[in-house]
């Protein structure tokens, strides 16, 4: 099985797709319909979720792409 190497590590990378997601959905609640904006409220719960709890969804998916921590 082929293993991706990335330049960047776990925590970066996740701070990288936190930032993306967010960007998107502040574009779709412009550009296409404003309840977009629900997409934006379940990322900031996400993300002040996982500073509580240590856990996040998104950790679980990249280290099973085969994303190292350091």
């Amino acid at each position: 099985m082929l293993k991706m190497t990335l330049i960047m590590t776990l925590h970066p990378l996740l701070r990288l797709i936190a930032g993306v997601m967010f960007a998107i959905s502040l574009l779709l609640t412009h550009f296409v319909n404003p309840h977009w904006v629900w997409f934006s409220v379940f990322i900031c719960v996400n993300l002040v979720q996982s500073a509580f709890t240590n856990w996040c969804p998104m950790i679980v998916i990249l280290k099973k792409l085969g994303i190292q921590e350091r």
